[in-house]
């Protein structure tokens, strides 16, 4: 990982792989489909929120870090389909995030860089639902209801 934080294990990064290798050809066909379709059409009725409906909590997990790190990836092409996606996920409570979850979609983030506007909407909506103290690279400044990064 960067920003010196600890590296998650190598087994643990191959599971998010394969859990996102199994949404994967969804995903990617809903997104194709919805860049040809009205971009102001309502969430629930594009193939995108057809597939978010379809999925339990794992599986929309699955899904959030799949098109979160498609977006980091091809940022610099046509991802707005696929940041909608991904502040749909991110609207989302209880979908059970994970430490190590949040960890690496904070790395891919940051491997991203400035340039991709959006990179920690659903990490940081993530980050909120993990127990505090989970990732002492975060922390909520006093009132705020949003983690803020510390290093990174």
């Amino acid at each position: 990982m960067r920003s010196g934080r600890t590296g998650l294990d190598r087994a643990v990064v191959q599971g998010f792989y394969d859990r996102m290798r199994v949404v994967a050809p969804a995903a990617y066909g809903a997104i194709e489909r919805d860049r040809a379709d009205d971009p102001g059409r309502a969430f629930s009725e594009t193939a995108c929120g057809r597939l978010v409906a379809s999925l339990d909590p794992a599986g929309l997990r699955a899904l959030g870090m799949w098109a979160h790190h498609w977006c980091m990836r091809f940022y610099d092409d046509d991802t707005r389909v696929g940041l909608r996606l991904v502040r749909e996920i991110a609207r989302r409570t209880g979908l059970g995030w994970t430490a190590d979850e949040v960890r690496w979609l904070l790395d891919q983030s940051a491997a991203a860089g400035a340039a991709a506007e959006h990179r920690f909407t659903l990490p940081l909506a993530a980050a909120a639902e993990v127990p505090c103290g989970a990732l002492p690279e975060l922390r909520f400044a006093s009132g705020d209801d949003q983690p803020r990064l510390l290093a990174g």
